[in-house]
């Protein structure tokens, strides 16, 4: 083969590299498969894949076959069971989401963005970001038990010290509504 041919050759293997419904399909392929959000031509947000809302597994949700999702004024709150019975809703689960929420808000931030609560039969984990300190929390009451925070380059000031001390005043608080709710959902109806 000559250096001419050869040429020819790479061109039209570059060309098909390149070609634009190979690659569009290439990446519908990766979207879907790895569930990408991707941003439309009318400025609207959609997944690659339809699935429920705030379908994030965490290894905790993998070990129950049922999750529901609830809005509790304006947040999110997960049930996760293994069967109807545990997925069910109570006054004091609702109760207890908006009084967390509410006290986070008037101890801790103002500004703050909540993600779902997840509440499982032996553990309960939520999270969020602190929009002014650009810092996520994580509270756990089950195995991982505890408060974790998530940060960039965070500047250890008296605003931070301040912010931590808090957050885990709050977590104690937290923690003890939230372990007696696991607790009132183990009870038999007998119990109650």
């Amino acid at each position: 083969m000559n250096r001419q041919e050869e040429i020819k050759k790479l061109l039209s293997a570059s060309r098909n590299l390149l070609n634009k419904d190979m690659v569009n399909e290439s990446t519908e392929i990766l979207n879907k498969y790895y569930g990408i959000i991707k941003e439309s031509d009318d400025d609207e947000y959609e997944t690659a894949e339809p699935n429920d809302e705030d379908n994030e597994e965490t290894p905790e949700d993998r070990k129950f076959e049922k999750k529901t999702t609830y809005r509790i004024s304006g947040g999110l709150m997960a049930i996760n069971g293994k069967d109807k019975k545990e997925l069910q809703l109570t006054t004091d689960d609702k109760n207890a989401f908006q009084e967390s929420m509410d006290e986070f808000v008037s101890e801790v931030s103002e500004l703050v963005d909540f993600n779902t609560l997840n509440l499982y039969p032996n553990n309960v984990e939520w999270s969020g970001k602190i929009q002014d300190l650009d810092i996520e929390f994580f509270f756990s009451i089950g195995e991982t038990n505890g408060v974790y925070i998530n940060g960039d380059m965070i500047n250890i000031d008296d605003e931070f010290v301040e912010f931590t001390t808090k957050l885990r005043t709050y977590y104690e608080k937290f923690k003890a509504k939230w372990s007696k709710v696991i607790a009132n959902r183990k009870k038999t109806p007998k119990e109650k």
